[in-house]
């Protein structure tokens, strides 16, 4: 939210792009494709020109599809700078005219990821403020039930 909403304030529009399958990541996501364009849609309802829509190709061809003159991506640590310079490298070469923006987290999301957040649920942990409120309540219901089983 915090990159987004940011990221709105540059841009006229923003389209947060979902992935429907990442070919990156051999396990599965713990929530499908309706339920993510779901909560998005609620978490930015209050921004004009935002939309989510979902996407399962490379992200040039996405961004031209929707016409889109840059990808934005929001970076924590340099960590993130090393993967998505090599992304930007890549990326150029598919789509010269697209360009990458990166946005640094603010620095109370800084150490924000979703494996963390996922970690913390599970254990019982307290989520509010790291993820949208709809978002947490499914996380514990669902995290809940996994530990269950």
């Amino acid at each position: 939210m915090d990159v987004i909403t940011r990221a709105r304030a540059l841009f006229d529009e923003v389209i947060v792009a979902v992935v429907a399958h990442s070919v990156r990541k051999s396990t599965t996501t713990l929530f499908e494709l309706p339920e993510r364009l779901q909560f998005i849609a609620a978490a930015t309802a209050h921004l004009d020109g935002v939309r989510a829509e979902p996407f399962d190709t490379l992200v040039v061809e996405f961004a031209r599809r929707v016409g889109a003159s840059a990808i934005v991506k929001g970076l924590r640590a340099i960590s993130d700078f090393e993967y998505e310079l090599e992304m930007n490298q890549l990326n150029r070469r598919q789509a010269p005219e697209i360009e990458s923006v990166y946005i640094m987290a603010s620095p109370e999301f800084s150490f924000v990821s979703s494996s963390g957040v996922k970690e913390l649920a599970t254990f019982g942990g307290r989520i509010e403020g790291l993820v949208p409120p709809d978002v947490a309540a499914r996380l514990q219901e669902e995290l809940g039930r996994t530990r269950k089983s």
